[in-house]
């Protein structure tokens, strides 16, 4: 006679069935509790990690040397001087000169130290920019210091101390070396930048060939 089994043990059977589905269920809650993101109050697991955006790259606006003194950078203007005719400014306008003492073939300085206190050399780290000169003509040459000196066909350019204002050529012909520099990088000619000699409240006394 065939033995079947008893309504009381299958209903066990189906239930034991049901309590490890139940299991199951609950360890991939809890599994996916824990691998999900971070609640509001930092619980529930890892955090996750963001890459920080890359900094910007500095760049930097600072002025050329020995330019202008304002943002602008260096530029070499050709201006027509009521005494002396075409010659060469700064953007601030002031004249530029140039040194016999100097030499042009090779480019080359001597005007250093109380010299070049007197006579300022003009620098630039950057490109000049033109207005009525011959960019081809313009370049540079390496100071004792290690600065640039601008050279207007090959001759190194300065300010003079003794122009107080823009216009001023005080610096005409002292010491008989001292030349404001045409757009050409040629000698200006005339011997006073002014209506007279410039006195020597006007050249602060410079003497001994500079």
């Amino acid at each position: 006679m065939p033995k079947f089994a008893t309504p009381t043990f299958a209903a066990s059977r189906f239930t034991a069935r049901r309590m490890l589905a139940a299991t199951g269920v609950a360890v991939l809650a809890l599994a996916a509790s824990a691998c999900g993101p971070d609640t509001a109050d930092g619980s529930g697991g890892s955090a996750a990690t963001t890459a920080a955006p890359p900094a910007a790259t500095a760049t930097s606006s600072a002025p050329a040397t020995g330019g202008t003194g304002g943002t602008g950078g260096v530029r070499l203007v050709a201006v027509k001087s009521a005494t002396l005719g075409p010659v060469v400014t700064d953007a601030a306008g002031r004249t530029l000169y140039r040194f016999d003492k100097d030499t042009a073939k090779p480019s080359a300085s001597t005007c250093v130290d109380a010299c070049a206190a007197k006579w300022p050399p003009l620098t630039a780290q950057d490109a000049v920019q033109v207005t009525g000169v011959d960019s081809a003509l313009v370049g540079s040459v390496a100071r004792p210091d290690g600065t640039k000196q601008v050279t207007l066909n090959g001759w190194p350019l300065y300010r003079f101390a003794g122009d107080t204002a823009a216009g001023q050529t005080n610096g005409q012909g002292v010491g008989g070396t001292w030349f404001a520099s045409t757009p050409e990088g040629k000698k200006a000619p005339g011997t006073t930048g002014q209506a007279a000699s410039p006195t020597a409240a006007q050249s602060g006394g410079y003497s001994g060939g500079y």
